[in-house]
């Protein structure tokens, strides 16, 4: 298809954990007998004689308490801290976004790498079709990549076959594809690894699949969420890379979709991030367009720091 968380318990049942402030150097033991008595001066000392200890009234101890969940409560406690930084209105500015994706007709809703493998094929055949949908996503338009992947799986798309293919027919059947030379030999490339290494099938890891020729970041991510079904971080492209910036959504300018990547994920709530990619992308294909933006459609012009100077 090509159209994709020590004293007893308390009584809710969670344990009392008390830690004491360190008493400093020369700290008598921590033990329940009585205290060291003070060092004997004077003659009392030189004699032999009996010295009583001074008693000296006990400082009273700060203690500081913390709760250790039960097994039957969820979650845990976490450390007080400072809350993070974020961006101004981001909430409302995705609601917004959300309600103008919510047709689902963006180039990406029907010919994303999520639509562009064999249903019917094997597992491992569908995710090889999927990290080869990705590989020749980059830097080309979703119609094209999606034509592409059409001819492919016409002959049969599989490692195998597409060892099988010659240079030549290969870039024929991928043409026009941005780079597509480049990606010609990336594709042979990757294809020979997949084969002597996994077996025909696709790495599960972002570090291995970003050691792949051709293949970098921002499909890892996908490849890991469409083949595998792991939310390994944000796919960014460039037109989740353009939008971030423009809605501040980065504390200071990024100039690469990677260093967007990190950004985004030092403050955007984990349960998102599967969500963004193609929100955002289907976003930057109707709207927010890298030249001549529609602002004046855009239920966040009052809320964007660009619309005013775009």
């Amino acid at each position: 298809m090509c159209s994709p968380q020590e004293f007893g318990m308390s009584a809710g049942g969670m344990r009392m954990v008390t830690r004491s402030r360190c008493r400093g150097l020369g700290a008598g033991p921590r033990g329940g007998g009585a205290e060291a008595a003070p060092l004997r001066r004077g003659k009392a000392a030189a004699a032999g004689e009996k010295s009583h200890p001074v008693k000296r009234q006990r400082k009273a101890q700060s203690l500081n308490v913390a709760y250790e969940a039960s097994d039957g409560e969820k979650g845990e406690t976490k450390p007080l801290r400072a809350p993070s930084w974020e961006p101004q209105e981001w909430r409302q500015q995705l609601a917004n976004i959300r309600t103008m994706r919510s047709g689902k007709d963006a180039p990406v809703d029907q010919l994303g790498a999520e639509h562009c493998y064999d249903l019917s094929a094997p597992p491992k055949v569908r995710r090889y079709q999927v990290l080869l949908s990705l590989m020749l996503s980059s830097q080309t338009k979703d119609q094209v990549t999606a034509s592409a992947m059409q001819r492919l799986r016409a002959r049969g798309l599989t490692v195998d076959s597409i060892l099988q293919t010659d240079d030549s027919t290969l870039g024929t059947l991928i043409y026009p594809v941005g780079f597509w030379r480049n990606k010609v030999k990336y594709i042979k490339q990757t294809s020979a690894i997949l084969q002597q290494r996994y077996g025909g099938d696709i790495p599960a890891s972002v570090a291995e699949l970003v050691a792949l020729p051709g293949v970098g970041p921002k499909m890892a991510h996908l490849a890991m969420a469409v083949a595998w079904g792991t939310v390994s971080g944000i796919a960014v492209d460039t037109h989740v890379h353009r939008i971030a910036n423009r809605l501040k959504w980065t504390k200071k300018v990024t100039k690469s979709p990677e260093e967007t990547r990190t950004a985004l994920e030092e403050w955007l709530p984990r349960d998102l991030w599967s969500e963004i990619n193609g929100l955002l992308v289907g976003f930057g294909q109707q709207t927010c367009l890298p030249v001549h933006p529609r602002c004046q459609v855009c239920l966040n012009k009052a809320l964007c720091p660009a619309a005013r100077v775009l």
